[in-house]
């Protein structure tokens, strides 16, 4: 009986890296569909891709169709290798960048919804110092909820990111940027809209949209845990849109409140019992890939 064709028998090409990479992409995304925005592919050209990288590994990487997306026991192999391979080549480039002084490569960034700032914020700031500084980059920016960019980070999906952490993490390195103050609001319609005088008892018969941010005990008052919670929304623009509608309250930024221009149509409720801060920090592993470009954006950042 003849021997099975060894898979990739000589070097990995160029061609082969670029596989990978679509096939890494789709796999984090779960599934093509998810990875068509990621990639700026379509649909049919990922599978093609998916499909020359099966024919040059002479494997089954994935289960896709109407069933769903799934990695085969193969393709979780070929995964898990691959993350292997993509951190060699980001260490080999990282220490070729220092000898020379000059940074190349990429820097995958992942920032919460909705930072603080404007065109002058501290994020706008530090990515311009850092075009400056090393302009031969390329710089890869996703925004997630608060708690996905520290997932993409300790997952190594992202080389640092700019969130609100709700707890510590003994791999990542943190650096205090700035801080969101969080304040209870309603909308026009809703029957505390206008008045002046309000008991906070009172609130307990109020709908109200949570955050998943909200920690009572921390810096709200205890009462928060008898208020009606008959809606959840993480998203900011999400929970607005319910506290628009006159028939619940919730807590949202104060900067978005006004940058928005909803300061004609929301009103603070008891602003000094019920407002809380967020605090954004830039995280990233303590050994991150790109560790010179990671170094370079965390100086820039806190340049200020």
């Amino acid at each position: 009986m003849g021997r099975r064709k060894a898979a990739l028998p000589g070097p990995l090409s160029d061609l082969d890296l670029r596989l990978l990479r679509v096939f890494r992409a789709v796999v984090e995304a779960g599934g093509i569909s998810a990875a068509e925005l990621r990639l700026n592919l379509a649909n049919s050209t990922i599978s093609n891709y998916i499909a020359e990288l099966e024919s040059r590994l002479d494997m089954r990487l994935c289960e896709r169709g109407r069933g769903g997306f799934a990695l085969t026991s193969q393709g979780r192999v070929v995964y898990d290798a691959s993350a292997e391979l993509f951190s060699a080549v980001d260490q080999f480039r990282s220490r070729v960048n220092h000898s020379h002084q000059r940074l190349l490569g990429q820097l995958n960034l992942a920032f919460a919804e909705h930072l603080p700032g404007g065109p002058d914020s501290v994020i706008v700031r530090a990515l311009r110092r850092f075009s400056e500084q090393a302009p031969d980059v390329e710089v890869n920016i996703i925004t997630l909820s608060s708690d996905d960019v520290t997932s993409a980070v300790v997952d190594k999906k992202a080389d640092l990111g700019v969130t609100v952490l709700t707890q510590a993490f003994a791999e990542l390195q943190t650096l205090r940027l700035f801080d969101e103050q969080m304040q209870l609001y309603c909308a026009q319609g809703h029957p505390l809209y206008g008045r002046s005088a309000i008991q906070a008892e009172e609130l307990q018969q109020y709908r109200f949209v949570e955050s998943p941010r909200l920690m009572p005990g921390r810096e709200m008052s205890e009462d928060v845990r008898l208020w009606q919670r008959q809606a959840r929304a993480h998203h900011q623009e999400a929970r607005a849109a319910l506290i628009l509608t006159g028939h619940y309250l919730g807590m949202l930024p104060v900067h978005m409140v006004r940058s928005w221009g909803y300061e004609d149509r929301l009103q603070p409720v008891l602003a000094e019992r019920y407002r809380y801060t967020n605090t954004y920090e830039a995280i990233h592993r303590r050994q991150p890939r790109n560790a010179d470009a990671v170094a370079l954006f965390s100086r820039c950042l806190q340049a200020g």
